[in-house]
């Protein structure tokens, strides 16, 4: 699989990586067997970027990954985690002695001295303004613990405020065919200042999948049930702030577009990939099939431009209001 550059910070990633918050928690259970055998179908497939956090399912997430790796020495896969959410979100939790203790957490659970990139996790606004934070940040490269730092964002004008910080390698942000926002400043900010960007929500929380109907039921323990309307955290997190029910109708439509021999998912990440300024997409799986599924949309062909135009025309009719002014 092709890999590009995380550019300030020399480090490289598939296209398509694999974000693991399903093999945490938040998405119903899914069994250590299960999860072990995501790692290595997406591994297998040729994914060489693993996203995690500490909040994913408390630390299981990153402890499953270190499980993983360990077992297979022959694999070089760059390993991603976020930190910030395990506290109240206030600025006043982001200091340096928080980073420290963080940190430390993080790299016992993925037993490693050193982690690739480590971001903070859609931290208050009033954060990326903050010299200090980004010193100790820089801090915390210095001492070797991290690699590189980048931040996960819930919003355009937050991913610019990071990218506008000199030593930011990456800003995670929300993208799909139902959250086109970021094209028009984000992505061209980011190229221009050698930023890599990380898409994640890539599905729309499965609605790009074409699988749901409006009387689909998800687990109780699953955010499509308790945070559809930002219940718990950011509603943009769950279908990318989108309705339900609108988000069904319009994830009918785009089921219709998917080429001949692929799947609607299968184009989203096609999509995704192919816009300029994007590192790497995160989808996340819940079963090997899943998984090679995913890396598979790597191999897809160049999107007709019918394609794209319709892609964009169902975005404006059905999607667009209901996002843009959020996020």
């Amino acid at each position: 699989m092709d890999e590009r550059e995380f550019g300030r910070s020399g480090q490289h990633a598939s296209v398509i990586g694999l974000g693991t918050w399903q093999l945490g928690a938040d998405w119903g259970d899914v069994s250590d067997r299960d999860a072990l055998a995501v790692l290595e179908a997406a591994a297998e497939s040729g994914v060489t970027f693993f996203d995690t956090a500490d909040v994913y399912g408390d630390g299981r997430s990153e402890e499953t990954i270190a499980t993983f790796l360990r077992g297979r020495p022959d694999l070089h896969v760059l390993v991603a985690t976020k930190m910030g959410r395990r506290v109240d979100q206030i600025p006043e939790n982001y200091v340096l002695d928080n980073f420290r203790a963080w940190n430390d957490r993080s790299r016992r659970n993925l037993g490693v001295d050193r982690i690739d990139l480590v971001q903070l996790h859609c931290p208050p606004t009033p954060v990326y303004s903050s010299d200090e934070v980004f010193d100790a940040l820089d801090t915390l490269v210095e001492e070797e613990r991290i690699a590189a730092y980048g931040v996960s964002v819930e919003t355009c004008d937050e991913a610019l405020a990071a990218i506008a910080r000199p030593n930011v390698a990456s800003v995670q942000i929300i993208l799909n065919p139902f959250r086109m926002k970021p094209l028009r400043q984000v992505l061209p900010a980011a190229q221009e200042a050698g930023v890599g960007i990380i898409a994640r929500v890539p599905l729309a929380s499965g609605l790009l999948s074409g699988k749901y109907t409006k009387d689909t039921v998800f687990a109780k323990n699953d955010h499509r049930t308790y945070n559809r309307h930002g219940e718990s955290f950011d509603q943009g997190e769950t279908f990318s702030g989108v309705d339900f029910v609108t988000g069904v109708e319009a994830a009918a439509e785009f089921s219709a577009l998917a080429p001949e021999g692929s799947t609607p998912a299968q184009l989203a990440l096609c999509w995704i990939t192919r816009q300029p300024g994007v590192t790497t997409v995160i989808p996340g799986a819940r079963s090997p099939e899943q998984a090679r599924a995913n890396a598979a949309a790597a191999k897809l062909p160049e999107l007709p431009q019918k394609t794209l135009d319709a892609i964009d025309d169902l975005y404006e009719r059905r999607i667009k209001e209901q996002v843009e002014g959020r996020w």
